[in-house]
């Protein structure tokens, strides 16, 4: 039953992590439209470039960050290590 609570857990926590991304990437193509509107309405030199690809590189490091790409080996540690402590 400690096996089935832990994995409920993790699945929550994921979960949480799933909805606060969906959710900057929401916010950002929000903010990032109305940013573009007042640029182009502006007439001026195209800085809504700057935010954009700043921002932008948050948004995907989140969402590295979110798909576990290379967490794997994070994984396998601690199995290995809870392993080590049952016997």
């Amino acid at each position: 039953m400690e096996e089935q609570d832990q994995k409920l857990l993790r699945a929550q926590e994921r979960v949480s992590e799933l909805k606060k991304f969906y959710n900057h990437v929401i916010v950002y193509l929000v903010i990032m439209a109305i940013l573009f509107f007042i640029d182009y309405s502006d007439r001026g030199n195209w800085w809504v470039q700057w935010p954009m690809v700043v921002w932008g590189i948050f948004v995907v490091i989140q969402g590295i960050n979110v798909s576990k790409i290379g967490k794997n080996w994070e994984d396998k540690k601690i199995k290995e290590i809870m392993e080590k402590d049952e016997k």
